[in-house]
């Protein structure tokens, strides 16, 4: 058996999804999210086990590509990440009711395919059919099932998608000129080849260009907020808890070790944008009175936090940076689910409409003050691993780029506490607010058990990173 298996079952589950009628469309998609997160559990035993659960043969004879899966600790811990929140995501839609549902669904399946797809790929123009892939679903979601003005909505998604597709485009040129030189896609055969500083400096910038806007780094995030603010919860929480993680993932597999000297050698421009990234983040965080706007900012300084880490090219900086992008991804869909929730009850975003939650819903209240402290890393909770590792990390590369990174905490607590105080104490409005119903509460409970088991026993995570990071140290460190 090998990881092709979780590729097939979510595409076939996209398809029977697709063909399904709206009633079961949800259900469906459900049950094939969770085989296909069981089948990932099964391989990763197989993987702990020795076995090779990879596979790779020839596609296209000219240009040579290859249909190549490989799988390592990295890609396997993604893979986890992604089949794990995908069943998530499409369980906390339950109970709410969407036009062609089945269209949506069988989307979401369909991303999830590709998003896997792009972190199980070893041969880099497989990997970019993958990236540019993931890109098509969120597109329709967002533009057909997104809220607020209809011309404003349509501006804001087509903006994300021109600015995502042309920076793929410069990866993409990047993989050509590459494949010249190595007559092969296949990133061992890329690693080959001695690439001059010159060369590893253009094809760095190109790989840049595209996961920045991914990611996003600024001045590259121009798109983010009004995305996020204006796609149904579930297209901002693919977007939030995975999508940007194909970025931030790709920066270790692809960048570092195609240009290895080019990140050696100018490892502190890239980190100074990545904490330009954490207080910008975190200073217009402080201004925003639409809770997902601010949770879009929220995101937009811890992602810098963890492009700042990876660009240290330290062994800190990479395992915190993959701990904070797991973690990352489970409180903020967990905070876009609560968002969620109470849009559903009071129809409004606007944080200064609400108030006076917990009186009227005490066990939402509770768990959306752990999911808060998750945030904003407090020991015990599984943020705290990562954000610690990538503080000791740029630490290592300067201490006053890792006091300036360590604003993310300092703002973070300070926005996320004065936004929890406005929204869920206080006086009760007029509105009526039911506590979480038991579907509601489960989604909870899963994410919330998550945070806090891995937050106090983080090995098994660690275990099956670190031999995969160490590796490309190795090779990055030969330059």
């Amino acid at each position: 058996m090998n990881v092709s298996l979780i590729l097939i079952i979510l595409l076939i589950g996209a398809i029977v999804t697709l063909l399904s009628g709206n009633k079961l469309a949800s259900k469906i998609a459900l049950f094939f999210s969770v085989v296909a997160f069981g089948a990932s559990i099964y391989l990763y035993t197989l993987f702990q086990a020795g076995e090779n659960i990879g596979i790779g043969f020839q596609w296209i004879r000219s240009p040579k590509i290859f249909i190549a899966l490989g799988v390592d600790g990295l890609s396997l811990a993604m893979l986890l990440l992604t089949t794990a929140l995908t069943p998530i995501i499409i369980f906390s839609s339950f109970g709410k009711t969407f036009k062609n549902a089945k269209n949506l669904y069988a989307l979401i399946l369909f991303m999830a395919f590709a998003m896997a797809g792009t972190f199980l790929a070893a041969d880099g123009f497989l990997y970019y059919i993958f990236w540019e892939l993931a890109l098509i679903p969120i597109y329709f979601i967002a533009l057909i099932w997104g809220n607020g003005n209809p011309e404003s909505l349509k501006k804001a998604v087509v903006k994300f998608f021109i600015y995502t597709f042309a920076g793929s485009l410069f990866m993409l040129i990047a993989f050509i000129y590459m494949y010249q030189k190595a007559g092969s896609f296949l990133i061992g055969d890329l690693m080959n080849v001695k690439f001059t500083n010159q060369e590893q400096l253009w094809i760095f910038l190109a790989f840049f260009a595209a996961y920045a806007i991914k990611i996003p780094l600024i001045p590259f995030h121009t798109w983010q907020a009004k995305v996020y603010q204006k796609a149904p919860s579930m297209g901002t929480m693919l977007l939030s808890g995975i999508m940007l993680k194909m970025a931030l993932y790709s920066i270790i597999r692809w960048q570092l070790l195609l240009a290895p000297l080019a990140a050696l050698q100018y490892k502190y421009i890239f980190i100074g944008i990545s904490v330009a990234g954490i207080i910008y983040g975190s200073i217009v965080a402080l201004k925003q009175t639409d809770l997902k706007k601010m949770l879009a900012y929220s995101s937009l300084a811890h992602v810098g936090l963890i492009a700042a880490g990876l660009y240290t090219v330290t062994i800190d900086g990479l395992q915190g940076a993959v701990l904070q992008m797991i973690a990352h991804g489970f409180v903020v869909v967990g905070l876009f689910f609560a968002a969620e929730i109470i849009y559903r009850r009071y129809e409004t975003q606007n944080i200064e409409e609400m108030g006076g939650i917990r009186l009227q819903a005490t066990k939402f209240a509770s768990m959306f003050m752990i999911l808060v402290l998750a945030s904003v890393a407090l020991p015990g909770t599984f943020n705290f691993i990562g954000e610690f590792q990538l503080l000791f990390s740029l630490a290592q590369r300067s201490v006053t780029m890792a006091v300036l990174g360590g604003t993310t905490i300092i703002l973070g607590a300070f926005y996320m506490l004065r936004m929890f105080q406005k929204a869920m104490l206080g006086d009760m409005k007029d509105k009526v607010f039911k506590d979480v119903t038991f579907n509601e509460g489960l989604t909870f409970v899963i994410i919330i058990t998550v945070l806090l088991f891995f937050g106090l026993y983080p090995k098994p995570i660690i275990d099956i990173i670190s031999p995969t990071l160490q590796e490309t140290l190795r090779v990055i460190n030969r330059y």
